[in-house]
C-alpha cells in the first residue's frame, strides 16, 4: 500500500515514459498530479501538450519557457568556469536538471503538493540531479521515483501499460536511441551506441552536417564578449536567446560540436554518450582564446584547476551547493577583465582560432618583440635561469658524490 500523498507534480514531457508515470502515479498513488513542462528549447511540439496531459489524467499543465534563464544562470556561469567534464563534455543535460527541479519545486509550493515526481530511470544520474536539487530548494518536499518503484522494466513495458490503461501516446518499438534535446545540445544514448567499438551511424546525428559534407570555404565568426559572457556575433548585439541561436546555425553548418564519448556516471557505472553541441563548442574555444590574453599566468592555472572541480560538481547535481556558489563568485571575479573579440574560423569540423583583442589585453607587442630591450633586458635571464635551476643543479651533485 503506497504511503498517502494528495498531490504531486510530475516533471512531464509527453513522451512514452511521463505519459505511462502519470497514469501510474493516479493508478497507485490516487492522487491529483499536476504536470510541469519546462520549455529549454527541445523543440518537441508543445501544442497539443496540455490537452494530452489532462486526457491522461493530469488536472493541470503548467508550461515554462526557460530558455533566457538557462542560458543567463546556468550556461554562461559554466561556460565562464571553463567546465568541461572528463575532458570532452560541456554538460549540456547536467546543468538543465536543476534548473527543471527548481521551477518543479516552486509550482510544488505554489499548488500545494507534498510531492513531486520525475522520470528519470535508477540508473542514470538525472535522478540524483532532479533529487538532490529539491532537497537542496525544499527539504520537506517527498520525491517520487516510478522506475525505482514500479515493476515495469524496458520500453516493451511501458508500451504494454500504456495500451493496457488507453494512454495517448504515439511511441512505438522501433524508437533506436535514447535523446536528450535542448538549445544547448542533443544528446545520443543507447542503441548501437551501447558497443564502444561502433562507430555512430550519420543518420543518428540531428543538428549537425558532417563535416564531410559541410562548406568547402571556411567561415569566420567573431564572438564579443563582456565580462566573459558573448553579447554578439559578428558585430550584431543580440538578445542570448537570438544570440545563442545564430552561433548554433552557424556551427551546426560546419560540423562543429561532435563528441563520442564514454563517461564515468555518479551511480558507478560507465556509459557512452553522443552529443552534438555546435554553438556551445564555439563559445567555449572563443572564451578560452580570449582568456588567453586577459588573464594573468597564475591566475589562469588556477582557474583550470578549480574548473575540475566545478564540472563535477555540476556533473552530479550539486549546482545548489554551497561550494558551486563559492566558486561561481572566485570566477566572477576572473572575469572582470574579460571582455574583448574572438575571431573563429569554421571547417569541416574545426574551429581554428584566428584572433584575438581586448581593451584590457595583457599581451604588448612592444614588450614581446625580439629586438625591445627598454622593458626586458635580455641579460637579465642569466641570473633567474641559475637561480630557477639551482635546486636541480643541488640535486645533480648530491648524486655525483654518492657515486664517487
Amino acid at each position: 500500500m503506497k504511503e498517502t500523498v494528495k498531490k504531486v507534480v510530475l516533471a512531464y514531457s509527453g513522451g512514452l515514459d511521463t505519459s505511462v508515470i502519470l497514469a501510474w502515479l493516479k493508478n497507485n498513488y490516487h492522487c491529483e498530479v499536476v504536470c510541469f513542462c519546462a520549455n529549454l528549447g527541445q523543440d518537441d511540439e508543445l501544442e497539443g501538450l496540455e490537452e494530452k496531459a489532462l486526457a491522461t489524467g493530469a488536472s493541470k499543465l503548467y508550461i515554462r519557457d526557460l530558455r533566457e534563464e538557462f542560458l543567463t544562470d546556468f550556461v554562461y556561469p559554466t561556460l565562464q568556469a571553463g567546465a568541461i567534464y572528463e575532458r570532452e563534455y560541456l554538460l549540456g543535460t547536467s546543468f538543465a536538471r536543476p534548473l527543471i527541479a527548481k521551477h518543479l519545486v516552486e509550482i510544488a509550493k505554489a499548488e500545494g503538493a507534498d510531492a513531486i515526481a520525475h522520470g528519470a530511470t535508477g540508473k542514470g544520474n538525472d535522478q540524483v540531479r532532479f533529487e538532490v536539487t529539491a532537497m537542496a530548494l525544499s527539504p520537506q518536499l517527498r520525491i517520487i521515483a516510478p522506475w525505482r518503484e514500479w515493476d515495469l522494466k524496458s520500453r516493451e513495458d511501458c508500451i504494454a501499460y500504456a495500451e493496457e490503461f488507453n494512454i495517448p501516446v504515439s511511441a512505438t518499438l522501433r524508437k533506436i536511441y535514447s535523446r536528450d534535446r535542448n538549445l544547448f545540445h542533443m544528446s545520443h544514448e543507447g542503441g548501437i551506441l551501447e558497443n564502444p567499438w561502433s562507430e555512430p551511424e550519420e543518420d543518428m546525428y540531428t543538428l549537425t552536417t558532417s563535416p564531410q559534407n559541410a562548406p568547402d570555404e571556411p567561415e569566420y565568426i567573431e564572438i564579443d564578449f563582456e565580462r566573459g559572457i558573448p553579447v554578439a556575433c559578428n558585430g550584431q548585439r543580440l538578445a542570448p536567446i537570438e544570440l545563442f541561436e545564430t552561433i548554433n546555425l552557424t556551427g551546426a553548418k560546419h560540423g562543429v560540436g561532435r563528441v563520442d564519448l564514454v563517461e564515468n556516471r555518479l551511480v558507478g557505472m560507465k556509459n557512452r554518450g553522443v552529443y552534438e553541441t555546435p554553438g556551445g563548442t564555439i563559445l567555449y574555444r572563443a572564451h578560452q582564446a580570449l582568456e588567453s590574453i586577459c588573464l594573468d599566468k597564475a591566475t589562469l592555472q588556477y582557474k583550470d584547476m578549480l574548473a575540475l572541480k566545478f564540472a563535477e560538481l555540476v556533473y552530479n547535481g550539486l549546482w545548489y551547493s554551497k561550494l558551486r556558489e563559492s566558486l561561481t563568485a572566485f570566477v566572477n571575479e576572473t572575469q572582470q577583465n574579460v571582455t574583448g573579440t574572438a575571431r573563429l574560423k569554421l571547417y569541416k569540423g574545426n574551429i581554428i582560432v584566428a584572433g584575438r583583442k581586448s581593451p584590457y589585453s595583457l599581451y604588448r607587442q612592444d614588450y614581446a618583440s625580439f629586438g625591445e630591450e627598454h622593458v626586458y633586458n635580455q641579460a637579465d635571464a642569466a641570473g633567474f635561469i641559475r637561480l630557477f635551476g639551482l635546486p636541480l643543479k643541488i640535486n645533480a651533485l648530491l648524486n655525483q658524490d654518492k657515486s664517487e
